[in-house]
């Protein structure tokens, strides 16, 4: 049934208190944000309708392309996915265009970003949806193995929140 749709792809990072050993201070050190962070990966329906999949708990310095792959293996080999710049070199993910060095996107290029955009906002909504929750976005004070039962929770409120999660009477 989800082949019908183009699914939303994207990552979102949470800091976390910097750990005392060495060799764990560089299994979860992000380069990107100059900080100790655990990332997450949402895919969701187009339009915010609801959470597909949630992949919890990666370490900081892993790549979002990598957390894909690992996660697509759960789909139809032919679900179609949207993502942004990060998920280049994916199956099945339509990606923008990136600009070559010295020179210009031409306007059709532009237009398809823009187009791209337009529709992949939405995933950016459901993040922002579950960043709502204090403990989702600010650093993670609670241990680390606890981790991913609060973002499934946290993901569960949203879905209930949108009105995708119904329960029983």
């Amino acid at each position: 049934m989800l082949t019908n749709f183009r699914l939303l792809v994207d990552s979102l990072e949470q800091p976390i208190y910097r750990p005392s050993d060495q060799k764990e201070q560089q299994e979860y050190f992000s380069g990107k944000k100059r900080q100790h962070t655990l990332k997450s990966q949402v895919i969701g329906l187009p339009e915010a309708k609801d959470i597909v999949e949630v992949e919890v708990g990666a370490r900081g310095p892993t790549a979002d392309i990598k957390m894909f792959r690992k996660s697509q293996e759960k789909f139809d080999k032919s679900q179609p996915f949207s993502g942004d710049k990060a998920y280049q070199g994916g199956e099945n993910i339509t990606t923008p265009h990136k600009r070559k060095p010295k020179q210009e996107l031409t306007q059709q290029q532009k237009d398809e970003n823009k187009a791209l955009s337009s529709n992949r906002i939405f995933i950016e909504h459901l993040i922002r949806l579950l960043k709502i929750f204090r403990i989702a976005s600010q650093r993670f004070r609670l241990r680390i193995d606890t981790y991913e039962q609060i973002i499934l929770t946290v993901c569960g409120l949203v879905r209930l929140r949108i009105g995708s999660l119904v329960l029983p009477n």
